[in-house]
């Protein structure tokens, strides 16, 4: 018999734009890079990766902006809450922020990636692995 699909739900500020993802997490990560910085205006964020065929939206569909080639970053187009990530250099994930899932306690960072970009007065002094670019790198 197999195990049930864990099923978790996130949203932006207003509730207007809705997700649902039905498989497991993949990954958590904490990103430095300076792009995810200037999206979310925070010193780094963290991000759950999953299948993108276990990934869709709810209510209002997001917006999309397209930040560089091959980069889409979602976001609700009533609050600007940034909610997703989809790069072309992972087809079959999308990368959603953990705080903007219902229950961002139940995931737990794995790693840091792009720390070469990370702001010098960071301080991260967990043992997590500290990742030069992404960890699928």
């Amino acid at each position: 018999m197999s195990e049930p699909t864990e099923t978790r739900q996130g949203r932006c500020l207003c509730r207007q734009t809705r997700y649902v993802v039905a498989g497991p997490v993949r990954w958590t990560c904490h990103c430095h890079c300076e792009s995810c910085r200037r999206q979310t205006g925070s010193p780094y964020t963290t991000f759950i990766g999953v299948a993108r065929t276990d990934a869709s939206f709810t209510g209002a569909a997001p917006g999309i902006y397209r930040s560089s080639p091959g980069v889409e970053r979602l976001f609700c187009t009533a609050c600007g809450t940034p909610i997703a990530f989809r790069a072309d250099k992972y087809p079959d994930e999308i990368h959603f922020y953990a705080v903007t899932l219902e229950d961002p306690e139940r995931v737990t960072p794995e790693c840091h990636v792009h720390w070469e970009e990370r702001l010098p007065w960071v301080i991260c002094d967990d043992d997590l692995p500290k990742h030069e670019g992404s960890y699928q790198e």
